[in-house]
């Protein structure tokens, strides 16, 4: 087995190599016994294998001997396997995107099945597949992707090990406890979903499939199901070795539940969902929905049409956005040369109950992007009555062209702050790094670093006393050719929406509004009593997040740290101020 089986995963070794070895070992013990037999000589039998009676036949004792050795063959095969069970998971995936049909891995599984259901290991190969993951998979260095890679492959590899999907829950649950403490493990996922990652590609074709398998079917009753169709669990799924205690029947192998079910709450990934698709709305230089469409129908199939509303009205709200904009540049074409708007503008238009928080940063545009986009509300409050725009400046982006004395860079798509700082060059052709952060409304570091963008494309250039200039003469090497997109790198992978933390942020905000308020009015409180309270205020007021304890008790020890609380003997209160 050492010589020609290990680290061979693409064939199938039992029926050939077990039938030589048993026959070789099984000729050789019948001479041993008609020697025994002729010579009538003794022979001590070994431990836990079959003894030879006198008067047994021989055919008898070779039969017993056969059924020992072929048990020997399949206990020191598993054992061989059982050490290669991680580096077989990991073919099972990257041969997987080699073949059409199945992984080049499934025979070393399919043969360890086979002697797996012959021996008593399953809690040997439990212990060490286990093992094998928090060793090699379950640390720092290993990316998200990555880990999230090896648990479909472990999916896949599993359930044909074993159907009843005992062996996958319990050797996977270290994976699915580690990823809830990555806090991309969310976006990983929907990006495997969409398509936009890298790794986890698998993911993207389990969805196109479209099999309506809804998430609810993992909470329905065993009820309805047809008796006959009913198998207990193996031993080892008693209580205390399977987390979730669920019927081998009610036990999903469907990848993207099992995914799904990491949380325990699809509402999470619908949420991380809506904001994956928000930024990819936001970030596209047209109204082209047909991929997001396509998603959303899918993921209906998933998660039911009620949690996809949300989504439904975004891909509207882009629809709509493009005949509203077709419309105003219909009206503008009709007008004279002198009420042309300064600029040609195009908007999106948000229903903002429905997207997710956008990311709230203050810009002051220059005077003639603000006149246009005075004449777009003028015109989209003639189109649409009653309602009007609210704009988020530092969102979108600009196509420019910047014209230098010996060179033009043409059709430059960048985002609204660096067109701002390069539209005000126009006025004056120096400005300090104080004067564009008040004309800009910004603070001077993140002008700073904007500025780095131009300086980089050989547009402007700093001075002494941190004044930047423009570069009207440029060097051949500072030339930037047609058409390039100029994004920088801060920017390139950066999401419009709020994230998960952000939001939360926010809201513990509000929670401390409360707390202050009420060691305001009562002096002093237990954590048990500010916990209690809160949980009355958030039944009653606007804040609809609920906050247990612990997080309560980590959060106000950072108020403490921060000198805006002090604790004695458990009890909070507010410092006294002179």
């Amino acid at each position: 087995m050492e010589q020609h089986c290990r680290g061979e995963y693409e064939r199938s070794f039992l029926l050939e190599f077990q039938e030589q070895w048993l026959e070789l070992v099984l000729g050789w013990l019948g001479k041993v016994f008609a020697s025994k037999r002729d010579g009538d000589a003794a022979i001590t039998p070994a431990a836990n294998v079959p003894s030879v009676q006198g008067s047994q036949p021989a055919s008898s004792v070779l039969k017993q001997w056969r059924c020992h050795m072929h048990q020997f063959f399949c206990r020191i095969y598993v054992n061989m396997r059982i050490e290669e069970l991680f580096s077989i998971i990991r073919a099972f995936f990257f041969f997987f995107f080699c073949l059409p049909d199945f992984p080049e891995s499934k025979p070393a599984i399919e043969d360890l099945k086979f002697c797996l259901e012959r021996t008593n290991q399953r809690q040997q190969l439990l212990t060490s597949l286990k093992s094998a993951f928090e060793s090699r998979l379950l640390h720092p260095g290993v990316h998200t992707s990555d880990i999230l890679t090896v648990y479909i492959s472990a999916i896949k590899a599993l359930r044909e090990l074993d159907p009843s999907m005992v062996i996958l829950q319990v050797a996977c649950q270290p994976i699915r406890k580690y990823l809830r403490t990555r806090e991309d493990t969310v976006r990983q996922i929907v990006a495997g979903l969409t398509g936009d990652a890298e790794a986890c590609t698998d993911l993207a074709s389990e969805l196109s499939r479209g099999d309506p398998v809804t998430l609810e079917m993992q909470d329905s009753d065993d009820e309805g199901n047809d008796p006959e169709d009913w198998a207990p669990d193996p031993t080892d799924a008693m209580p205390g070795h399977l987390p979730d205690k669920l019927g081998s029947k009610r036990r999903s192998s469907d990848i993207i539940s099992l995914l799904v079910s990491i949380y325990g709450s699809k509402d999470i990934f619908i949420d991380e969902y809506r904001a994956v698709l928000a930024d990819r709305l936001l970030h596209q230089l047209n109204y082209n929905t047909a991929r997001e469409i396509r998603n959303v129908e899918l993921l209906k199939l998933r998660f039911g049409e009620s949690h996809m509303h949300y989504c439904e009205v975004m891909l509207k709200d882009m629809a709509d956005s493009r005949r509203i904009n077709s419309h105003i540049r219909e009206e503008e074409s009709k007008l004279s040369e002198d009420e042309q708007p300064p600029l040609a503008l195009s908007a999106i238009v948000l229903s903002s109950e429905f997207w997710p928080t956008l990311k709230e940063e203050k810009l002051e545009l220059p005077a003639c992007v603000c006149r246009a986009m005075e004449a777009y509300t003028r015109r989209y409050e003639k189109l649409k009555a009653m309602r009007t725009l609210s704009w988020k400046p530092h969102l979108g982006s600009v196509t420019l062209d910047v014209e230098l004395e010996d060179r033009t860079l043409t059709n430059l798509t960048v985002s609204p702050i660096h067109a701002a700082i390069i539209l005000h060059f126009q006025e004056k052709s120096s400005w300090t790094l104080e004067e564009l952060s008040l004309k800009l409304g910004v603070p001077k570091e993140l002008v700073h670093r904007k500025l780095a963008l131009w300086q980089q494309h050989g547009v402007l250039r700093e001075e002494a006393a941190g004044r930047y200039s423009v570069l009207e003469m440029g060097s051949s090497r500072e030339k930037v050719d047609r058409g390039m997109m100029l994004i920088d790198s801060d920017e390139e992978r950066d999401s419009n929406t709020t994230t998960q933390s952000e939001q939360r942020e926010e809201k513990l905000q509000l929670f401390w509004a409360y707390i202050q308020a009420m060691l305001t009015n009562l002096d002093s409180m237990t954590l048990e009593r500010i916990h209690s309270m809160l949980r009355m205020f958030v039944a009653t007021g606007p804040v609809v997040t609920e906050m247990d304890i612990n997080e309560l008790e980590a959060f106000l020890q950072r108020k403490v740290r921060e000198h805006q609380l002090i604790v004695s003997t458990g009890v909070y209160r507010l410092p006294k101020t002179n």
